[in-house]
Order: structure tokens, then C-alpha cells, then sequence
């Protein structure tokens, strides 16, 4: 097959934002949850998000930078914790409410219609209606580029809440999750079109 080749070089930066994002898909939904130092509950998606080990329990999400810090990211520094709640078909309509540009003393949950819980071991909040959600403690920051572009935020996983309707022990029902995906622009998919491979033997 034919290929073209960008140089990241020269290549215009938002171009390469699109190509990237554009090809690497689906990405997980990292809906965060935070409390401002005055505290009001802050909550927004990221796609730049993903589990980073099971040992210690580690995930990851990453803020853009714009012409102010995020709220998210102000938040998290300020708490050291953050929550992450699963973004599933029922409730992506909501998730894409919180993904518009809020003043910082707006509460996210209240303007999506969301219910929120409280966590068991970080001061930040939960969303009551997702199937899943994460405690995190922030583990260290980590900023990319210049200015800088862009952070990196790691979190230790304290508690994980699951619907039980999900578990057989600790397996997942993965139909039954439905979790959605980030695609680029307006699109998303969905993860219930399944099937399986079983994996060579190694030995």
C-alpha cells in the first residue's frame, strides 16, 4: 500500500494533534473528578488516559495546556487526589455536558444532572451513576514539552467500586460494561462488538 510520510518536525502542531488522535483509537474515557481548594467539585473527560500498572495499581491521565491551567489539573495539585469514573453508554450524554468550558466555580455533577458520592479513602467526589469508579492518590506530576504542552498526572489506586451486576470475583463482564471509546472529532464507539483470540503457547 501507498503511504504518506509526515515529518513531526515541520508538521504544523495542531495537524499533528489530529493525526494522532485520529489513529489512535478508540482511547479510554478518564472522567476525573476533583474538589477545588473552595471546595467545588470539578468534573471532566480526558482521553489521554490509561492504566499504567496493576502492582502498584497505577493509572494515568494527561491535561492539555491552554491559556490557563485546567481546572482539573489546579485541583490535583492542590489535593494530591482525584477520582476516575467510567464513561458508559448511559451515561456519554452527561459526559459530553461536562467536556464544555466551565468558570471554576461551577459544579460539573450539578450542571450534567449527576449524583455524587463521597470517597472512601481521597477527599474527592464520585459519580454515583457510573458503573465504576477509582480513588487515586497522586503519585507524581509530570510535565511534557515546553511551557509546558502538556501534564501527566499519576495516581496510586486506593479503592476500585464496581457494579456487582459487572463481577464474577473479579473478572468483568465486558458485554455488560459497555464502556464507550474516544474516537477524534464528534465520534466515540462502542465496545460490544467482542470477539476473542486465544493466544499462542510461548513456551
Amino acid at each position: 500500500m501507498r503511504k504518506r510520510v509526515f515529518d513531526t518536525k515541520t508538521l504544523d502542531a495542531t495537524d499533528c494533534y489530529k493525526l494522532m488522535s485520529g489513529l489512535i483509537v478508540p482511547r479510554p474515557i478518564g472522567w476525573i473528578g476533583s474538589r477545588s481548594r473552595g471546595c467545588v467539585d470539578n468534573l471532566a473527560p480526558f482521553s489521554f488516559f490509561n492504566m499504567v500498572s496493576g502492582s502498584p495499581p497505577t493509572l494515568l491521565f494527561v491535561t492539555g495546556m491552554t491559556a490557563r491551567v485546567k481546572d482539573t489539573l489546579a485541583n490535583v495539585r492542590a489535593s494530591d487526589v482525584f477520582t476516575v469514573n467510567l464513561v458508559t453508554e448511559d451515561v456519554a450524554a452527561a459526559m459530553n455536558v461536562t467536556s464544555g468550558a466551565f468558570s471554576p466555580d461551577v459544579d460539573e455533577f450539578v450542571a450534567a444532572g449527576l449524583s455524587k458520592t463521597e470517597g472512601h479513602e481521597v477527599a474527592a467526589p464520585l459519580v454515583a451513576e457510573a458503573k465504576a469508579n477509582f480513588e487515586c492518590a497522586v503519585t507524581h506530576i509530570h510535565e511534557v514539552g515546553e511551557g509546558p504542552s502538556a501534564s501527566v498526572v499519576f495516581g496510586l489506586v486506593k479503592r476500585i467500586h464496581v457494579a456487582e451486576s459487572l463481577l464474577d470475583g473479579t473478572r468483568i463482564d465486558l458485554a455488560g460494561l459497555e464502556v464507550v471509546g474516544r474516537l477524534a472529532g464528534p465520534w466515540y464507539s462502542r465496545t460490544t462488538d467482542l470477539f476473542s483470540m486465544e493466544r499462542p503457547d510461548t513456551e
